[in-house]
């Protein structure tokens, strides 16, 4: 379903002209890696997956979203995850470590929310230590609605240099963190300059 869906945006998108993206050639080709990414609506979700087309990535979703069967099963077809942001259990590490470990890119909004100001959760950082994968972090500029998509607003992702986690302890946690945030953010400032 994820390829199928996948291929129909691209498509639709490319007919358009509305996606760029930009440094492709920095994304980790060995290994699984998060690649952690800005917020803004539903469609930077698209924007991400559409640009690293043939590979999937697998999205943590909140689990508010995986509450009814249709839509738990829709979710779950297109790689998504389920993970309680208010309680975060042993799951919310577990399962993407794990798919981490199986080679496969987990892709995670830090903010964990659609708000730009949110400050970064430590999620990102936390899954990437324990699996020992590199972060590469992202961002979208673009439409936040299928209106502004066919009006003429382009999708834009640009990738930055990934980073290694090696953080022992809360301080070592929240620094690396900080430093995801700086680095998304200078990449929000680079794209919107283009």
């Amino acid at each position: 379903m994820y390829s199928f869906l996948g291929n129909i945006a691209k498509f639709i998108l490319k007919i358009f002209n509305r996606v760029e993206v930009h440094n492709l050639d920095k994304l980790p080709k060995d290994s699984g890696f998060i690649i952690a990414c800005n917020h803004i609506s539903w469609v930077d979700i698209v924007g991400l997956g559409v640009a690293l087309l043939p590979k999937q990535i697998h999205f943590m979703a909140k689990k508010e979203l995986f509450a009814k069967k249709w839509s738990k099963k829709f979710i779950t077809s297109l790689n998504g995850f389920p993970v309680d942001r208010e309680n975060p259990g042993p799951s919310s590490i577990k399962i993407p470590v794990k798919l981490l470990k199986e080679g496969k890119i987990v892709g995670i909004f830090p903010s964990g929310t659609r708000d730009g100001d949110a400050p970064l959760k430590r999620g990102a950082v936390t899954i990437a230590n324990l699996a020992k994968v590199q972060i590469v972090p992202a961002a979208y500029v673009g439409p936040t609605s299928l209106k502004e998509i066919f009006t003429g607003k382009k999708m834009r992702v640009i990738i930055g240099e990934p980073m290694q986690i090696s953080a022992k302890g809360k301080e070592a946690l929240f620094e690396a963190t900080d430093k995801l945030s700086k680095r998304i953010n200078e990449l929000e400032v680079q794209i919107k300059s283009k």
